[in-house]
């Protein structure tokens, strides 16, 4: 294949990424967005094998079907509730591969020093910080924010650290001061990410998908790929474009996300807020002839319900409702659940028709003419002690506004706090009932009343 050839087929590929992301947008067109995106992939790799420089298929091979076993079994065994450690451990794949693309080209003496020293320097942070997202996620370390005095003034001087020893690299050129620009900037994005608090991860993780785009793109000027530049310059556009979408949905800057957000004092309120009420205990049967008899239900979807897979049940006590003339709508917080668009992923997954699911901006108003919101599994969203406590850490995140409802049901395991250690006034609410129990469970005895 000649270079043209190779050029036409990266530039038809450019163009079906874009397009991709594109279909993303939409839950209609998702599926197709992301066929188009798998094709696009497919289209670059063929042309890639095809490259004058290769001179051996073997080890290509070798990579390529490990890296299809692996993908092959995250698809397939990886539970919905684990898509976010997933996409954390992607976006470290990512970084990671940027690191070691820049270290091979410094090892074979490429004189692309500022790309290479930008690609390894972006790629480190985005692997060592998905590294902590992913054990965050996972439950494998502590989702509060981990803190210590001086930690901003030591991050400060570790990221001048860097930047110095990057500069001395690309004016002295060595491979000895190549690895310690690396391990510095792994030991950086650690220290980046320790301190940020669960409530924050759905902006973290778009951050890192953002950075291992960019490293990619820094790569690619290395490589002299123009593909690369451009998917690498695509992904991390929109990764950044993700990440400000989720910080306006908190109310929040980048810059304080990624210095150590919420969950710097995460138990700080919930002492005040569970001494001053007492929760109200109800049982499904009373759910159920409640909103049974009710003109308009909305359902708020977080992370309980992820974790108890009780989209598809949920579903189904949305189709008896609405048999019995009931208006059903769901309610989507931006940063519910663990990744940017999590509950809109599930709710797809049950197939919930899409022009019942609106975002925060679109349905808050409606919460004062809904006789019932059955929150299932939300909590920091729907905290009142975002808008009325400015000692919180949670102080000035736009909720959903539940309060405002005739009747509100939560359906919790216990009074716990939610991700971010705050606990929810709501629960002794005058119009709240607490419905304790797993989410599915709790939901299925709801099916079963209305039945």
């Amino acid at each position: 294949m000649t270079n043209n050839l190779i050029m036409i087929a990266y530039l038809i590929s450019s163009i079906l990424f874009i397009f991709s992301i594109r279909g993303l947008a939409s839950p209609e067109t998702a599926r197709r967005g992301n066929l188009t995106g798998a094709f696009a992939m497919l289209l670059a790799v063929v042309a890639t094998l095809f490259l004058p420089n290769i001179v051996d298929y073997r080890l290509i091979a070798i990579a390529i079907l490990i890296g299809a076993v692996i993908g092959y079994f995250s698809a397939v065994k990886v539970k919905m509730t684990s898509l976010p450690q997933m996409i954390a451990a992607f976006n470290g794949f990512g970084g990671l591969a940027a690191v070691f693309i820049s270290l091979a080209e410094i090892i074979a003496g490429s004189h692309s020093y500022i790309e290479s020293s930008i690609g390894l320097l972006i790629g480190a942070i985005a692997f060592s910080g998905s590294v902590i997202a992913f054990a965050k996620l996972q439950g494998l370390m502590s989702a509060k924010a981990i803190t210590f005095k001086f930690q901003h003034g030591f991050n400060a001087l570790l990221g001048i650290a860097v930047i110095i020893v990057a500069v001395k690299f690309i004016m002295q050129p060595s491979i000895d001061v190549f690895y310690i620009l690396a391990g510095l900037s792994i030991f950086l994005g650690f220290m980046l990410i320790i301190p940020i608090g669960g409530a924050d991860m759905p902006v973290v993780i778009s951050v890192l998908n953002s950075y291992s785009g960019f490293a990619a793109c820094g790569i690619g000027f290395s490589l002299g790929n123009v593909l690369l530049i451009i998917v690498g310059a695509i992904v991390g556009a929109s990764g950044a474009i993700l990440s400000y979408i989720m910080c306006k949905g908190m109310n929040r800057s980048l810059l304080s996300v990624m210095l150590g957000g919420f969950g710097a004092d995460e138990t700080s309120g919930a002492a005040d807020s569970a001494s001053g009420g007492v929760a109200k205990s109800g049982s499904a049967e009373d759910a159920s002839f409640i909103m049974k008899n009710a003109q308009k239900v909305i359902i708020v979807p977080g992370y309980g319900m992820a974790v108890a897979q009780a989209q598809h049940i949920l579903r189904e006590m949305a189709d008896s409702l609405k048999s019995e003339g009931v208006e059903v709508k769901y309610a989507i917080h931006p940063v519910a659940g663990r990744m940017p668009g999590h509950m809109n992923v599930l709710l797809a997954e049950a197939n919930v028709p899409y022009e019942e699911v609106f975002e925060l901006e679109e349905i808050n108003r409606e919460f004062a003419t809904a006789d019932v919101v059955y929150v299932i599994g939300a909590n920091d969203v729907t905290n009142p002690s975002a808008k009325t406590d400015n000692t919180s850490p949670i102080y000035g995140m736009p909720i959903l506004e539940i309060d405002k409802a005739k009747t509100v049901f939560f359906i919790k395991r216990s009074l716990s706090p939610g991700y971010a250690g705050v606990d929810n006034p709501m629960f002794y609410a005058d119009n709240t009932m607490m419905l304790f129990g797993d989410a599915k469970q709790v939901t299925e005895k709801v099916v079963s009343a209305l039945s």
